[in-house]
């Protein structure tokens, strides 16, 4: 496929996705929710077609030589298909906010002033290997009274398409316009690079993938960002820190799952606690086979605990996002330290701190400088389903428009709506 017919297929998406869009502002909470039904209703009905076409792309992924974990991501498992179907019902189950109103304040003029939460209009999705993007996009998109472009990755083509069927299907089902989502066809990369650069047609860019993908979007793209790069995520056990919670967060923060970036990768330890904390927590690293790269100090406490993996660690760990059962581990002095370490090294994604010293929580809370900071729980919760958004289209460690995970509201901007009775200004 040469760079014009590309050209031509991305203007033809993004110019009926802008008109797609002036519609789905303007519907009602009813029928949004119709299509979010009919989509979790077809999902289960055509369960094992969607495995079918699912099955082509895990068998070209094979060919391929792509690694066993990858080709994992890629599975439309039943069990996936179904929590795909009940994250469509619990969308359709919540509030609608597009045209809530807050704020509304009278003026001294008469005039009263407010904000009204308006869809952002349309957004492009660029995401990689997991299929079950295209509905988890889909749904907020249309939950949002959006229009989205959607492009995954080309070892999922099969199944993101088998997917988009559906989703087209339930919006004509509600009556909705069937181009409120579309799933750009062609596998060319050229495609990524025209869907960035149509600020006409795109009012902002969410990419979900490697740093790379999400470096190479946040530098060409001509439109705004939602981003996320990395998750380097810290945990600090505070001097005053209950010793049988902080085990057992910091275990669940790191090994639960290793590959999210919600995963806790770096571990700091007040000094005045480490001798007591820092074996312990070795000891469980150890059982579950996590290597332990260490300062000087933390290092000297774990290296005589049985069958632990601890190496020195490099001025680069610190700021290594691993993804991998690898941790860094320092031992810093108190509070101030710590939150010196988190803001110089971290990639201000998620980070907590385990005390019982309310003033260092609040400190900690205050001075963090990262999208969600937390008091006595594991970096593991930074997710949109589990802080009640329903659902996420991703993570955002940006400052402007949305910070950390992006639900609905995430999608949706304000406008001042001034309601008068005549009023003139003197």
């Amino acid at each position: 496929m040469n760079a014009l017919s590309v050209t031509e297929i991305m203007q033809t998406l993004g110019l009926q996705a802008k008109t797609a869009s002036a519609l789905m502002a303007k519907a009602p909470a009813a029928v949004k929710n119709k299509a979010l039904l009919a989509l979790a209703r077809l999902l289960r009905e055509q369960t094992e077609a969607l495995q079918t076409d699912n099955a082509r792309d895990l068998a070209r992924a094979r060919a391929a030589g792509l690694a066993e974990p990858m080709v994992d991501r890629l599975k439309l498992t039943p069990q996936v298909l179904e929590t795909c179907a009940q994250g469509c019902e619990q969308l359709a189950a919540m509030p609608d906010v597009i045209g809530e109103i807050i704020g509304m304040k009278q003026q001294p003029s008469g005039i009263r002033v407010g904000q009204m939460r308006v869809p952002i209009g349309v957004f492009g999705m660029i995401y990689e290997s997991r299929p079950n993007v295209t509905i988890e996009a889909a749904s907020l998109s249309i939950k949002s009274g959006n229009a989205c472009i959607l492009r995954g990755g080309s070892e999922a083509i099969d199944s993101n398409q088998a997917l988009a069927r559906l989703v087209v299907q339930a919006l004509q089902e509600a009556g909705l316009p069937e181009h409120a989502v579309q799933l750009v066809a062609t596998t060319d990369r050229e495609a990524v690079g025209q869907l960035i650069a149509m600020p006409q047609y795109v009012d902002v860019i969410i990419p979900r993938g490697g740093k790379g993908l999400i470096e190479r979007i946040s530098r060409d793209a001509k439109v705004p960002v939602i981003k996320h790069l990395d998750g380097n995520c810290h945990t600090y056990v505070d001097d005053s820190a209950d010793v049988a919670l902080a085990l057992r967060v910091v275990e669940n923060a790191k090994t639960q799952k290793y590959s999210p970036c919600n995963a806790t990768e770096s571990l700091l330890v007040a000094r005045s606690i480490a001798a007591q904390f820092l074996p312990q927590i070795g000891t469980v690293f150890a059982a579950k086979g996590v290597e332990m790269r260490c300062c000087p100090e933390a290092l000297a406490l774990l290296q005589d605990v049985a069958g632990a993996n601890v190496l020195p660690a490099t001025e680069q760990d610190w700021s290594e996002e691993y993804l991998a059962p690898i941790i860094s581990i320092k031992v810093v002095s108190g509070v101030e330290e710590a939150i010196a370490h988190i803001n110089r090294y971290s990639s201000q994604h998620t980070e907590a701190i385990l005390t019982t010293n309310h003033i260092h929580a609040q400190r900690f809370l205050r001075e963090v400088d990262s999208s969600s900071v937390m008091v006595n729980t594991s970096t593991r919760f930074a997710d949109g389903f589990e802080y009640g958004l329903g659902a996420e289209i991703g993570i955002s460690t940006d400052k402007f428009h949305a910070r950390g995970p992006v639900g609905i509201e995430g999608l949706t901007s304000l406008k001042y709506i001034v309601l008068g009775e005549g009023e003139v200004r003197g």
